[in-house]
């Protein structure tokens, strides 16, 4: 999992570094949309010790593994961002929400609809991070965001073996069964919006700011505050 996003590690570096200071603390509550199998949300967990933390995916074997992992740390939510019925499911008031190569699985206007319902869902002055492909035409063609960062090649394939590795754990099989019946008529969106285009939705939304936090090749970060 950790591979599946290029330099992961300096992303969840920036993360936390710029969500401590928006505010001036640590964030007291924090949603992980679209969390999977807890990687975030555990990194984050060990980070913030104080934080109440919650995880929603709507991937059943994915949240197996989050819920089996994380279950004295981390509170998990079976939660779909493609209906207007998730932010009811989560509350509202965080402090910090991040969602992390899970928005290109949506068509455009689902995720318009997200930044409106992510603003909802944040305290004033909470902080939003999106991760995700978000290729930036406007550099220069020797470092341009439209290719692929090195070793991408190699995370797409290793994300696919894990799958594959999931798939002969016996006690998953029902879950795996749950996860193609939902997502049968699910096909991905696979939309790949520039930067630029996000932070004008951000902002149509209602958040005061927002803006590119970190970028590796096409994937980038945006932050916004809500």
């Amino acid at each position: 999992m950790a591979g599946f996003v290029p330099h992961l590690a300096s992303l969840e570096e920036t993360l936390c570094r710029v969500a401590g200071a928006v505010r001036g603390r640590a964030p007291g509550r924090v949603l992980d949309l679209g969390g999977g199998p807890g990687l975030l949300a555990e990194r984050m967990a060990r980070q913030w010790t104080g934080a109440a933390i919650t995880l929603m995916d709507i991937d059943p074997v994915l949240l197996a593994l989050a819920r089996g992992a994380l279950a004295d740390q981390v509170r998990s939510l079976e939660g779909d961002l493609s209906t207007r019925g998730w932010v009811a499911r989560t509350g509202g008031g965080y402090d910090l929400v991040t969602v992390v190569m899970t928005l290109h699985y949506l068509p455009p206007a689902q995720v318009r609809a997200f930044y409106d319902d992510a603003r909802r869902c944040l305290a004033p002055g909470g902080l939003l991070v999106v991760a995700d492909l978000m290729p930036d035409e406007g550099l220069p063609s020797l470092m341009s965001a439209l290719d692929p960062a090195p070793g991408e090649a190699a995370a797409e394939l290793a994300w696919a073996q894990w799958w594959n590795d999931i798939g002969e754990v016996e006690e998953l099989r029902p879950l795996l069964a749950q996860r193609a019946a939902i997502f049968e008529n699910r096909p991905p969106a696979e939309f790949t919006a520039p930067g630029s285009w996000h932070a004008n939705v951000a902002r149509a939304a209602g958040f005061g700011e927002a803006g590119i936090l970190w970028r590796c090749g096409r994937h980038a970060a945006l932050t916004a505050v809500a």
